[in-house]
């Protein structure tokens, strides 16, 4: 997948995402269905996941390759990258540390829809500024997948919107069949 298709898709699957917690009630979107992340914590997790990202891609080229190195094998294809989150994910991993949701105060849905928008929008323009040799040659340290080419990041990124925005499905399928 090229950088502007990536690009693309990065902004595609963020403002679907956005779309859908746009139209959750305030109860919708601050339900915990039990022992899961309500739909706010979702979002918190997406934002803290792509700022780090986007400050990643943000940091000269040459810090990158000397706190982590470089490259030494081929970037994945976006299927493939998936196809190894999805089998970590059956391993059971959860988030924490910094990726961790922590609580969310009401009334701050619109907030944090225009901070995603903001820092997908960033992520975007730096990936495009990028070149197609650069997203295979840097790499990142990911907390469940390792080190990732910053192509792989991005291909993560584009997906994990899609993954969370399951989740909120989910919960909101459960908090529909217990209201009245």
């Amino acid at each position: 997948m090229t950088k502007d298709a990536i690009a693309s898709l990065l902004l595609a699957n963020h403002a679907r995402f956005v779309h859908q917690l746009n139209g959750l009630r305030d109860e919708e979107f601050y339900h915990s269905p039990q022992g899961k992340w309500n739909a706010a914590q979702q979002l918190d997790h997406i934002i803290k996941s792509v700022s780090a990202v986007a400050f990643a891609f943000s940091v000269p080229k040459f810090i990158v390759q000397w706190k982590f190195g470089k490259a030494n094998r081929p970037s994945k294809t976006y299927e493939e990258l998936v196809d190894k989150y999805k089998r970590k994910l059956q391993e059971g991993y959860i988030a924490n540390g910094r990726f961790s949701a922590g609580e969310i105060s009401p009334g701050q849905k619109k907030i944090m829809l225009v901070k995603l928008t903001k820092l997908v929008d960033r992520l975007a323009r730096r990936t495009k500024g990028l070149s197609e040799a650069s997203l295979d040659k840097y790499i990142l340290p990911h907390p469940l997948l390792g080190k990732l080419t910053f192509r792989e990041m991005l291909y993560f990124t584009a997906y994990h919107v899609n993954h969370h925005a399951a989740l909120v499905e989910k919960g909101l399928e459960r908090y529909l069949a217990v209201t009245p």
